[in-house]
Parts: structure tokens; sequence; C-alpha cells
């Protein structure tokens, strides 16, 4: 505290020497403070604070003299903005190409104003590249004004902006970026340089992904009482409250679905990643041998193509230290021979028939814990077998890889936390008196999908109980009586449910599979399509789920065209996709009936022929979509607007699409918008 209070004093008696206030105690520096401000106006800006504690401290020395005196106070985290009482905060944001233009401008030439329309086009687009953030503008800002005026000159900075705001030489930026780095705590380092690093650059990061990815890296803290995952989200949203990571997309539940980094923290976290050989991120044609490095980042340029040269990179022939390699690079798989590989990902590009090879190879790296490839449509149940020997996987994501039959050990797995295949075939677990209750159960398995006839008999329950996302397929079925989805209640973890039959499954064997489908109530998000359910069920089987959120009606969910609600249903529902159930024409409801709905999505319903006017009424709607719906649904969802604009309700949006043109395009205001597709 001293420390502050000495700079505010030395800022305000500016005539004063350092060592006239060095010898004195905090509190009579304080008091000498006090005494210097009372009866005086005064505005005192405090930046980049990183506690409440240090505010705490010093604001008693700050008198209300009730003279229109503020005490600005800026900081990075948002924690500590809530924390100052009495006080109303702005929320910075980014800023929009205009403001950037703006800014940058005043940097380089002051008031006059750009005088060359030449360098106007060019200098709008160095702004933009900055992507919002003034620190970026105010540094090339600052070089440019000092530089020449040259076309030339200013193209050169447009192509190299991110290397020129970095430059070593430029203290004030890399202490500012550095600074938050230096304050995160050293759980969060990691988690960010990881983030920062590994993802190619302007990549939107897909946050399941990358929990996943954290928790096999073994980044988190345990915490009594919550899963690694949960332990995950916390720290990210630690590092969104820091400012250090930004929401690019939110999912129905409010969930962040995907994330992204500014160009200059990745920068950061590049550079300081390779200060401290946290990680190697480079090309292929240019890698170092990569038994020096735990973790190898290798990303495919756009304009980069495979030569033979590939497969026999030395860097891959030898016995490595790594101990994760996330790579664009298919062609390499088949020479990894780093048997200590823990996290190995390589999703982004499909193997095909030709490269079975490669599958073989990945199934040899036994200490793995993460673990996600790309197939093309290729059946790799034979090279499952060996699945049994990966003891310490956590994850296991292949895609594109078609019917796929799980070996039996894969009850055995009981490190398992995450299985996501396009189809898979799960076996009957085999009993082998292993504990006490003579089953192994999957304690970890929180992610199954998706899981073709699942039959939801007693023995698979058992061994998921702390399941939460499930999703599974039906198709082709033979005996029905094996099949017991009664019990699928007793799955007390399960958060999220998808349900899906092929469009050839015949009525009657749909219909006896689902007429005692009994949903577990802890169920927040649920996804049903071509069950053909009557709109009676709903009320039955869905509308009184307390914790349901979500809600996503596909293709022929429901069958009838009538749906009534009733009140005391749906109480906790913020999202209601309505997707393809044709036979829909009347919908009836009241506001009561859906008292948190946000957001509310009608896509080819033909045969609709209105919106209920009470789904207007609902104080929480933020937003209505229609794609591709009948037109007297959409002219009733611009009268419920209107009306809602008529009440003061600003804040609800309607968006319509239609196919081709359309005479409703006239409606189209403000708050209306139309699209054509």
């Amino acid at each position: 505290m001293k420390g502050i209070l000495l700079e505010i004093l030395l800022c305000i008696k500016s005539q004063e020497s350092k060592e006239t206030y060095s010898a004195m105690r905090e509190d009579e520096l304080g008091l000498v403070l006090h005494k210097t401000l009372i009866g005086r106006r005064h505005l005192i800006i405090m930046d980049d604070m990183w506690s409440i504690e240090a505010w705490e401290l010093v604001k008693f020395f700050f008198p209300d003299n009730n003279n229109g005196s503020r005490i600005i106070v800026t900081t990075r985290l948002r924690i500590v903005a809530s924390q100052l009482t009495d006080s109303r905060g702005i929320e910075m944001s980014f800023l929009d190409d205009d403001q950037s233009w703006n800014l940058l401008c005043r940097n380089v030439f002051g008031e006059q104003g750009c005088p060359n329309l030449e360098l106007e086009e060019i200098g709008k687009k160095i702004a933009k590249s900055c992507k919002g953030l003034p620190l970026s503008i105010v540094v090339i800002g600052g070089l440019l004004a000092k530089s020449e005026r040259t076309r030339e000159y200013w193209e050169y900075v447009l192509e190299n902006i991110s290397s020129i705001v970095n430059l070593e030489d430029n203290e004030r930026c890399l202490r500012i970026l550095n600074m938050s780095y230096d304050h995160l705590s050293v759980h969060l380092k990691p988690c960010f340089l990881y983030l920062g690093s590994v993802f190619p650059e302007d990549d939107k990061i897909r946050v399941s992904w990358l929990i996943k990815l954290w928790v096999a890296e073994g980044f988190l803290k345990p915490k009594s009482g919550k899963s690694m995952e949960l332990v995950a989200e916390e720290y990210l949203n630690d590092l969104i409250e820091r400012n250090l990571v930004l929401v690019h997309t939110r999912g129905s539940t409010g969930n962040i679905k995907l994330c992204n980094i500014h160009d200059l923290l990745r920068d950061l976290c590049l550079r300081q990643a390779q200060k401290e050989n946290f990680v190697c991120v480079t090309r292929l044609h240019g890698i170092p041998q990569i038994d020096t490095h735990r973790r190898v980042c290798i990303h495919r340029m756009d304009n980069e193509e495979y030569t033979p040269q590939l497969m026999t990179n030395s860097a891959f022939q030898s016995p490595s230290l790594t101990r994760s390699l996330i790579i664009d690079y298919k062609e390499v798989l088949p020479s990894l021979k780093t048997r200590l590989l823990r996290v190995l990902k390589s999703n982004d590009r499909a193997l095909y028939y030709g490269e079975i090879s490669s599958v073989e190879a990945i199934f040899r790296l036994v200490n793995l814990r993460y673990l996600a490839f790309r197939v093309d449509w290729m059946s790799i149940s034979n090279h499952l077998s060996s699945l049994h020997l990966l003891w310490n996987l956590q994850t296991l994501i292949v895609y594109g890889a078609w019917k796929t039959k799980a070996p039996p050990e894969i009850w055995k797995m009981h490190q398992l936390r995450h299985i996501e295949f396009i189809m898979l075939d799960l076996p009957d677990p085999e009993m082998d008196g292993r504990d006490r209750n003579g089953i192994i159960v999957l304690e970890n398995l929180q992610t199954l999908l998706q899981v073709r006839n699942f039959k939801c008999g007693e023995e698979v329950v058992k061994r998921i109980p702390n399941i939460k996302k499930l999703q599974v397929y039906y198709e082709n079925l033979d005996d029905l009586s094996c099949y017991c989805l009664n019990i699928l209640c007793r799955l007390e973890k399960l958060e999220s449910l998808g349900c899906l039959f092929a469009p050839e499954e015949k009525p009657i064997i749909r219909s006896y599979l689902l007429q005692n489908l009994n949903f577990p109530n802890s169920l927040k998000k649920l996804s049903l399509n071509r069950t053909c359910l009557s709109w009676e069920d709903m009320s039955v089987k869905i509308g009184s789920l307390p914790l349901l959120q979500v809600l996503k009606l596909h293709t022929d969910a429901f069958k009838g065209d009538e749906w009534e609600t009733i009140e005391g249903q749906f109480r906790n529902l913020k999202f209601l996709l309505i997707e393809g159930c044709g036979e829909l024409r009347y919908w009836r409801t009241e506001s009561s009936h859906f008292p948190c709905l946000e957001q509310l999505f009608l896509r080819d319903l033909d045969e609709l022929e209105e919106i209920p006017w009470g789904i207007g009424e609902i104080p929480t709607l933020e937003t209505i979509v229609l794609k591709y719906c009948s037109d007297s649904a959409v002219f009733s969802a611009k009268e419920i607007l209107d009306e809602q604009e008529e009440y003061g309700n600003v804040g609800l949006r309607v968006r319509v699409h239609f196919w081709d043109e359309s005479e409703l395009e006239s409606l189209a205001c403000p708050n209306f918008q139309v699209n054509i597709d």
C-alpha cells in the first residue's frame, strides 16, 4: 500500500521529491494525502488494479468532499470490478472497425486526420487487423507516426502486424502483456499456455476438446466433490474473467461452446512456451528432433503439400520422450515410435482405406490417455480388439468409423471418461467378479456416443452410474425383449440425451420400444429424432422433467396435428426447437406454460397456422426464429412482435428464413429480420 500512496502523492504534488515521502510510514502518507485532497475537487485514476485488497486499504484516505470528485479504477479482472462497492462499472468491449481507424488516425496524424486516400485505404486494413485491441492500435500508431508515410511501408506493416507489436524492444507492450501472465496462479499458467499454443492462429477452440485435453495432460488440481471436467470449466471461466480468453459461441443453455484468444496473447503464449520449453510448435518440414520436447504441436500450412520424405522424417524414427503430440499430418502416424505418448490428437484429416497401418500404429501406443483421430468411413473393429491394452485411456474419439464393434474388454477399462464414435456397437458386459458386486464399474465414464441399438440392460446401467451425456441410435431391431428403456431413469446423473431412429424402422417396433420409455429427472437437455411420439406423450414423459432446459424435437419426433400444453410443466425450459414435425397444425399454450423460455426455433413446419399468442407474453423470451415455415406462422410472429413493442418490450428479436423471395419480405423492420437462403 505504501507504494500506491507514494505514487499518488508524487502525481498530485509533483514539486516534491520522492525522498521527501519515502521515509514516512503508511499512515503518515495516508494522512498527507487526505489533507492534500480535502476541500479540493479532484479526479484520480488508479490504473490496472489487480486485487480488491489494495483498494480497501487506500480508499479511507480519499475524503468525500461532496463536490463532484471522482476516482476511476481500471482493472483486467471482472472479480475486482464486481467487488468495488458504491461504484458504477463500465465493461469495455473491443473497438469496432470505425473506432479502431479513428484511434489509429489520431495516433498517426493527430487531429488533422489522414491527408492521403491511398494511405487511408491501407490504414483501415491495418486498424482492422489489430482486431479491436487498443494496445495493438496504439503501438502500431506510434510506429507509423515516426516512419515514412509511403504506401510500400504501410503495406509492409499490414503484413507484419503481430511481429511488429511483439518486438523485444517494445518494452511497454511486452510489459503489459507479461503482467497478465505473471499474475496467473501456478495452476492456471500451463492451461493458458496450452490454449494459446497448441491451437492454430484464429482457431475457434471447441471447449469440450480443450477440457478433455487439460484433464489428460494433468494440469488440473483435484477438488473434493468435483469432477476434473468441472474443475477445468472453473479454470476456463477464471481465464475469461481475466480477459485472457474470449467467448466466441455459447450453447443453448448458455454454456461456452467455442472460445478463442487474441493474436497478441497467442504470441505471448508462444514466446513464453518456447522460453519454458513447455511445447514445441512447428511445421513438419522444419521440425527439430522431438525427443527433446515433452509436447509437440505440428500444424499444416494451407499451401503445404505432403511429400514422401515426411514418412521417413528422422524426427519420428527414434524413440522419443514426447508425451503429447497434436498433429495435422496423418502420414506420420505409421512411423510413430513414441511409446511414452499420453496425448495424440490427429482428427483434422481423415485416414483412408489404404492407410490402415496408421490405425495399427495408433493402438500400439499403450500409454495413451487421450486419443482422437479420424477415418474415412472405414471399419476399424478388428483393431479395437487391442483397445484394452491402452489401460490408461481416458478419452477415445474416432470420427468417421462406421458401425464399429467395441470389444468386450471395453467394460474393464475403468479409466475411460469419454467415448465418441459416429456409430458404436456395445457388447453385453461379461461377468468376471472383480469387485464386491461382481462387476467392474466405470465410475469415470461421463460421455458415451453414439451407441447403436443401446439395450439399456440392467448389467449396462450398473456399470455407467455417472454417465452425463448419452446418444443412441436404433435400426434393424430384432429381439425386442432385451431392450429395457424403462430403466433409463436409473441413470441418475444423465444430463444430456439424444435418441434417434432410422427412417426405415417399422412404426410398430418403434412404438413397442418407446411405450415404456422413462426419462431420468436429472435431464437438462433432450434431443429426439423420428421417435414418432404423440403430443399427448409430451406431458406424460417430458413436460414434468424438473431440470430440463433444452428440448430439441427433430424430424417426426412427434406425430399429430395438435399440441396443447398444460400448467406447471417446462418450469426451467430455456430453449425449444421444433423441426420437421410436419403434421403440427395447432399449438395451444399460455405464457405461464413456458415461464423461462428464452429462445424458440421453428423449422419446416408447413402446416402450423400460427405461433400461440401467449408465447409473446413470456417475459424471458429473447428470440424467435422461423425457417421455412408457413406464411401464416410468419405473419403471426410479426403480430406478436408488434404487440410486444407497443407494450414497451423492445428486447424481442424475430428472424425469418425463406428458400425463395417472398411477399412477406416487406414485413422486415429493425427487430424483424428476413433472410433469403
